[in-house]
């Protein structure tokens, strides 16, 4: 049957389109393939640390900042910190921020040596590397979990013993001492306890009683007044950090017992050299805050190159007196 005169004029016309769309199509493939690659983006390294209010960490970030503005060409950095140690809820959330935003690593002092297991499971599951710094994440978790993770940081338990043993050179045996551990869950509070304790045992010393300060300064200055008041001869307040150490100091100087009760701490923060000057705090150790972030960002980059995963890393940890 004849088409009407319309419609035969139509059909050229459509396979001419088609004609030409074929060539199109082929053509944009050659120019797609003959395209380079683009370069890969630089790395965006987070770091997720603990209160910023702390000293000991607000050096930490100095440090990561001044060694990106050295590096800048070779990633980006965010830094993020939590208003109080305690607040877990809040460090894991910063951590799901970093999934969401699909950072390539997050560098991690985490608050609680187990709580952040979890989360830091859903950031490997995401591809994301972590590198955990300052506080070591406990190992039973970590394999209950299946999660292998890096750690870049000091052995705390020997940084202690040191300032413990510096403590009781001025002590004789038999005195009695307490010490102020840190959040009782986290590892390296466990660590620094236990290297005061080594000391103290080993000299001959009598501790009296441990209590948490839970790393805060205004905490420990109350526990440190409750424990000078119900024990009158007491010598010592051994302190897991120098934040602690700072409310000890205030709690010793109010009850009228400066230079009789000795106080020590640990982290060698900018406000506890002065009272290592004069004698209000007679010991610290020295971890290094300014260097530690460092440390674990260096390592970040050198597996995010393909180098292989790194075995754990001891940094140094000095003592300081007076």
């Amino acid at each position: 049957m004849d088409l009407p005169w319309s419609k035969r004029r139509f059909i050229p016309f459509v396979w001419l389109i088609l004609a030409l769309s074929f060539v199109l199509w082929v053509s944009g493939i050659g120019c797609r393939r003959s395209e380079p690659k683009s370069q890969p983006d630089k790395p965006v390294i987070a770091l997720v640390m603990k209160s910023l209010a702390n000293e000991f960490f607000s050096t930490m970030a100095d440090g990561a900042r001044k060694h990106h503005e050295a590096n800048a060409g070779a990633y980006d950095l965010v830094v993020n910190g939590m208003k109080n140690e305690t607040d877990l809820a809040e460090q894991v959330n910063l951590v799901d921020q970093m999934i969401a935003r699909r950072v390539n690593a997050i560098v991690i002092a985490p608050a609680d040596s187990r709580a952040l297991v979890t989360v830091l499971k859903r950031a490997k599951e995401a591809g994301i590397l972590v590198v955990n710094i300052d506080n070591k994440l406990d190992t039973d978790a970590l394999k209950a979990a299946g999660l292998a993770i890096p750690f870049v940081g000091p052995d705390n338990r020997a940084g202690a013993r040191q300032v413990g043993e510096a403590v009781t050179r001025r002590l004789h045996p038999g005195d009695k001492v307490a010490i102020m551990e840190g959040i009782p869950t986290a590892f390296n509070g466990q660590q620094r306890r236990l290297g005061f304790e080594d000391a103290m045992k080993t000299a001959g010393m009598q501790i009296v009683t441990i209590q948490s300060g839970n790393w805060e300064m205004e905490r420990a200055n109350n526990v440190a007044a409750a424990i000078l008041s119900e024990h009158s001869e007491l010598k010592a307040l051994l302190c897991a950090n120098d934040n602690m150490a700072l409310g000890a100091v205030s709690a010793v100087t109010a009850a009228g017992l400066a230079g009789k009760v000795l106080v020590a701490g640990f982290d060698n923060i900018a406000a506890i050299r002065p009272m290592l000057a004069d004698g209000r705090v007679v010991a610290t150790a020295d971890q290094h805050a300014d260097k530690l972030a460092v440390f674990g960002i260096e390592a970040a980059l050198k597996i995010l190159k393909g180098e292989a995963t790194p075995a754990d890393q001891t940094t140094s940890v000095d003592l300081v007196t007076r």
